[in-house]
């Protein structure tokens, strides 16, 4: 596992933003484990944060495209951070964008913040964490609707591994249905891999335990693939 990785789970126990427990996700499912990018909060944090999805964004796209959208409104400030530290790391000036919820008319008017999108612009989408696809059909319509554009991917922070509308996994549903090219920083296999019985801080954060009840989980969320 690369450095950047391991430094991102530690980064996100820390942050309190990938906590173990007892969770209920918005699907309904009782789960062991639960991402909440919300507690990314400080400009330390974001600063750090934009550098792990460069590095990601780098790895799978490389940094030959034009525009880099994060859907409201939890991919605004993730655009941006990811977008500097594009900039800062590779050289390379990516434009940002985003959606509004609600169209503006007057003023800076439309429904998109930051860089306006033009034909033959190319696109990369990111998120938080894996998706049902529900944000994705609410995204590409807006994107497409813009004008003659290619979509080439989304990447988000943490791939949850557990299956979407079917047996699959909600990344690899996404990447057939749309024709797109999807990654993520960690899965959370190598979140597992790297906290299991090793101690962060001082303190084992992923103990037998917990182990037991994350396998638990995967055994009937699992995606197959």
């Amino acid at each position: 596992m690369e450095n950047y990785k391991k430094e991102f789970i530690e980064f996100m126990v820390d942050c309190q933003v990938l906590k173990f427990g007892d969770f209920v996700t918005k699907s309904g499912r009782k789960t062991p484990f639960f991402v909440n990018t919300g507690f990314y909060r400080t400009g330390a944090q974001l600063r750090r944060l934009g550098g792990y999805y460069a590095e990601a964004i780098q790895q799978k796209f490389g940094t030959d495209f034009d525009v880099l959208f994060g859907p409201a409104y939890k991919g605004i400030p993730l655009s941006v951070a990811a977008a500097i530290a594009i900039s800062e790391k590779y050289g390379a000036d990516i434009r940002y964008c985003s959606n509004r919820k609600e169209i503006k008319d007057h003023g800076d008017k439309g429904i998109l913040l930051g860089s306006p999108i033009s034909d033959g612009d190319r696109i990369v989408i990111i998120e938080d964490v894996t998706t049902a696809g529900t944000s994705i059909e609410e995204t590409l319509p807006i994107i497409k609707a813009q004008g003659d554009v290619e979509t080439l991917g989304l990447v988000v922070s943490v791939d949850r591994m557990e299956r979407g509308q079917g047996k699959k996994s909600a990344l690899h549903e996404i990447e057939e249905k749309y024709g797109l090219k999807t990654t993520a920083i960690v899965t959370m296999a190598e979140v597992v891999e790297h906290l299991y019985n090793k101690e962060n801080k001082g303190k084992v954060v992923i103990d037998d335990k917990l182990k037991a009840a994350i396998d638990a989980y995967y055994e009937q969320y699992g995606a197959e693939e």
